[in-house]
């Protein structure tokens, strides 16, 4: 039976519930999500279309009363069906009147779950006059998790489209924080086989002697410490999607290993001598060069072909200046909600710094600065709470090594147009006085 067009997103840190939760959902006919925390909740909000929010109010960390006025506030649109048990009624009616459209009394049965989720589904939020600062505006594109307004992030999600509701074998290509995780959850999570499981495995952080067991499972007295059988990877992602990031970095045994579940759509437990059936997806993601592996005798150039039916290349942020300002909204959203902080403002200064800065380290490097400055900050985001290398940054020539003098002159100028042309901020910043710094510019 097709899902339903409704997603539900299930908060509450209890996993055990999560679980039953979402297996009453599935029955009915629902697409759900899990958060065991409102960081998790708000992250999920963020990145995926939600129709229906259903929370607990007792969470460590953040409560979950913070995040139905923060939904009520943000998200207006989404009702919001509160789970509390006997002795939380009364914050149940708080809950009620930061913006939640119902709640639901522990325990409750399945009957009385869909009753619930009906009504919330028929309702529409109450309207909040959003709080919102510069920092808060709408994403251009939200699509399963990843956000952007460039050309590069629509051919993205036009491609993830076309391969999502098939088996077929993917190769994620890019450099190191481009999303390449993220990009396969989306191919997961938006597809046919969503309900089943998703496993990711990094392949370059389990040991090279475990990875082979991890993944295919082993039997009982197999190697020293294996006192019982136990599945892999692969057999834990049955009917759903395994992710093998890193994949360059898999030993010759686990290459051999993987292209027979690749060829033959089986796998064998270290120790055995039966293989077994499985049916899943399987997408790798590497920023190695492949090709140079196989011509360096590292990797097998038919695992290579078997892997690389689809390959789906990730832009770095430099090549898609366009997504930068989407991005950095939506990560000072997430921390300013999990620190505490409402109505950040951001300089115009700030902002042509993000967009000037080539970012190496692409999103992740960005996530991480901004919440860095977020932290750093009291209500104004400004250039101070960025990192120096990001203020200043080295100049760079174009096509060519640049002179010392071109160099100093190229540092001086972004030194003066990170702090609006103050020369004496500038002089104190460049460690000289303003009279050599007046010499310099002439």
């Amino acid at each position: 039976m097709a899902l339903k067009k409704e997603n539900i997103l299930l908060v509450d840190d209890d996993y055990d519930l999560l679980e039953v939760l979402q297996r009453n959902l599935t029955a009915l006919d629902y697409h759900s999500y899990k958060a065991q925390s409102v960081t998790d909740a708000l992250e999920i909000l963020s990145n995926s279309k939600i129709d229906l929010l259903v929370t607990d109010l007792q969470m460590p960390g953040i409560n979950g009363l913070e995040l139905v006025k923060y939904v009520s506030e943000h998200y207006p649109k989404i009702p919001v069906l509160v789970i509390t048990g006997y002795p939380s009624v009364d914050g149940a009616v708080d809950a009620m009147r930061s913006g939640a459209i119902d709640y639901l009394v522990k325990p409750f049965t399945k009957d009385e779950l869909s009753r619930a989720i009906s009504k919330s589904l028929d309702k529409i939020a109450p309207s909040a006059s959003a709080k919102t600062g510069t920092i808060h505006s709408q994403h251009p594109m939200m699509y399963a998790g990843m956000i952007g307004a460039s050309k590069q992030m629509k051919e993205l999600a036009d491609i993830i489209e076309r391969v999502k509701n098939n088996r077929a074998t993917i190769l994620i290509q890019g450099e190191s924080g481009t999303g390449k995780e993220l990009v396969a959850r989306a191919i997961h999570y938006k597809g046919a086989f969503a309900a089943n499981p998703f496993i990711a495995v990094n392949c370059g952080a389990i040991p090279e002697n475990l990875l082979e067991a991890e993944l295919f499972g082993y039997e009982k007295g197999a190697f020293t410490g294996a006192e019982q059988s136990r599945e892999g990877f692969f057999q834990a992602a049955e009917g759903g999607t395994i992710f093998l990031d890193e994949i360059g970095t898999a030993s010759a045994a686990v290459q051999t290993g993987l292209l027979r579940v690749l060829q033959e759509r089986e796998v064998r437990k270290v120790g055995s001598r039966k293989s077994v059936k499985i049916n899943l997806r399987v997408i790798a993601a590497t920023n190695i060069n492949l090709k140079q592996l196989i011509q360096n005798d590292t990797f097998r150039e038919d695992l290579y072909y078997r892997l690389n039916v689809v390959t789906i290349p990730t832009i770095p942020l430099r090549n898609r200046k366009d997504d930068i300002m989407p991005l950095t909204a939506q990560f000072l959203k997430k921390y300013s909600l999990e620190y505490g902080k409402t109505g950040v403002s951001m300089t115009g200064k700030v902002k042509e710094i993000l967009l000037r800065y080539d970012w190496p380290g692409n999103v992740r490097e960005l996530e991480n600065t901004l919440q860095h400055a977020l932290i750093m900050c009291d209500t104004t985001l400004d250039v101070s709470h960025l990192p120096q290398h990001i203020k200043y940054p080295m100049p760079e020539a174009e096509g060519g090594q640049l002179s010392l003098r071109e160099m100093e002159k190229k540092h001086i100028q972004n030194v003066l147009a990170s702090v609006d042309n103050n020369k004496t901020k500038a002089a104190e910043i460049l460690g000289i006085d303003r009279k050599t710094l007046r010499q310099k510019l002439k």
